[in-house]
């Protein structure tokens, strides 16, 4: 086999687990880390920043404009298989799909994600900004709380807080209580626990990281995502992330969540939309 090239940024423990080796053209392989798991599952948007560091190599162009992704069968711990495919290639964005792969006890491949995404060059965009959005109101990192400010573990608390600083407003965390709002809404400081600034493919695990919309409003049980689709607007500045996410509607045992992820600069750095299964069983 030929050196295998990493595809890799920084020594972060986020850069070291959704690090890919190239096995050949369009080919990788990693490891799905244990640290960043929800209850027994690997978390969504880990695995999809994964994905999007496969497409950053296999891709002529550097940056996630628009990934959008199917998640199929859930993802465990362990090795796992990228295989990419470049459809087009232009002179401001480039796009291509990837697929994750792992194995049965057959050793048998069984397709977990599939990704359709546009890359282009975010240091390459024009400065002007004509936006009617607004940052999310979010009191002072150190009025709000995190998983560690609970007396006992919170509800769905996994692996993948240790990796996370999550602070969130307190007007959402009625839930914690027992006494959701029953507004759908959830809003956060957000960071690396590291202190890894964030970057674009931490912005595709920023989006899918707080707890589910579903616990402020009354719903207990598993909120796995059906799809995701995010995009990144702009680099971020250095320092922590705010995070706003709202539900509208739940119905017929699906919501949506609506993600806003801004930065320091007061600049909104990424948007998403994803449609959830509600487990309540």
């Amino acid at each position: 086999m030929a050196q295998a090239s990493q595809a890799t940024i920084g020594d972060s423990e986020f850069d070291r687990d959704t690090a890919v080796t190239r096995r050949s053209e369009g080919v990788y392989d990693l490891d799905l880390a244990a640290g960043w798991t929800i209850i027994n599952a690997v978390n969504g948007g880990y695995l999809l920043a994964a994905l999007g560091r496969a497409l950053a190599d296999a891709l002529p162009h550097p940056d996630p404009f628009t990934v959008s992704a199917h998640y199929l069968t859930a993802s465990q711990p362990g090795p796992a298989v990228i295989r990419t495919e470049l459809i087009r290639s232009g002179r401001t964005l480039s796009t291509g799909q990837a697929s994750l792969f792992q194995y049965d006890d057959q050793g048998r491949e069984i397709e977990r994600i599939r990704v359709l995404a546009s890359y282009g060059d975010l240091d390459g965009l024009p400065d002007d900004v004509r936006t009617s959005a607004k940052p999310p109101a979010i009191p002072p990192v150190e009025q709000c709380l995190g998983p560690q400010d609970a007396p006992s573990p919170l509800p769905g608390n996994s692996a993948i807080t240790d990796r996370l600083m999550i602070k969130l407003d307190p007007s959402t965390l009625g839930w914690v209580l027992g006494q959701p709002s029953g507004k759908g809404e959830m809003r956060a400081w957000f960071g690396l626990a590291d202190g890894r600034d964030a970057d674009p493919l931490s912005l595709l695990l920023a989006v899918d990281a707080l707890p589910p919309t579903a616990f402020e409003l009354g719903i207990k049980g598993w909120v796995p995502t059906v799809e995701l689709t995010v995009h990144v607007r702009c680099r971020p500045a250095p320092g922590p992330l705010r995070v706003s996410i709202t539900t509208r509607n739940l119905a017929g045992g699906f919501l949506e969540e609506d993600a806003e992820v801004w930065d320091s600069a007061d600049r909104l750095v990424a948007q998403s939309r994803q449609l959830a299964r509600v487990w309540t069983g």
